[in-house]
């Protein structure tokens, strides 16, 4: 019996294509919703907040879609009400595991590592006046006037040559 709960749970999954932007109406045939009702969850949950274009059309990223999709699963699908439903959210949030950490942890207190990111700032600051220091020294004489409009030497006399 828990087999079938699952496959048909799995069975339910949209497949979700793999583009890096979806628009609001690919989101609603995906979920199998009206539109409005993807902007209506964009007010009652904060973690459904799509980018948009120059033009003000939603654009949709993956992890937007699967959300969608979560919500409708809940509401929809579990009964939850809305504020349920983000509850729900919150708690899987906070409980899901953050991901990893590329930096390698030391064991100098947080403290001393700031003040050595401080001194290194400081330390590339300098160099990068240095820098803009010899660059302008480097600059030739501003007195010195260019002409505005080289002037090209004529062999042949004629303007455009065939």
């Amino acid at each position: 019996m828990v087999a079938q709960a699952s496959r048909k749970r799995a069975e339910e999954q949209p497949v979700i294509p793999d583009r890096l932007y979806f628009k609001i109406g690919d989101v609603a045939r995906l979920c199998k919703v009206e539109t409005y009702v993807l902007r209506f969850w964009e007010t009652q949950f904060p973690q459904l907040k799509p980018n948009k274009s120059g033009t003000g059309q939603r654009l949709y990223r993956r992890r937007e879609v699967e959300l969608a999709l979560e919500i409708k699963r809940l509401v929809h699908g579990e009964g939850y009400t809305i504020s349920g439903a983000r509850q729900v959210l919150g708690q899987l949030r906070h409980t899901s595991p953050a991901p990893a950490s590329p930096v390698v942890p030391s064991e100098k207190p947080p403290v001393a590592r700031n003040e050595k990111v401080v001194a290194t700032i400081g330390h590339v600051r300098a160099e990068l006046r240095e820098i803009a220091g010899l660059l302008a020294a480097s600059q030739p004489n501003a007195s010195r006037k260019r002409a505005r409009v080289a002037s090209m030497p004529n062999h042949t006399g004629v303007l455009f040559p065939s």
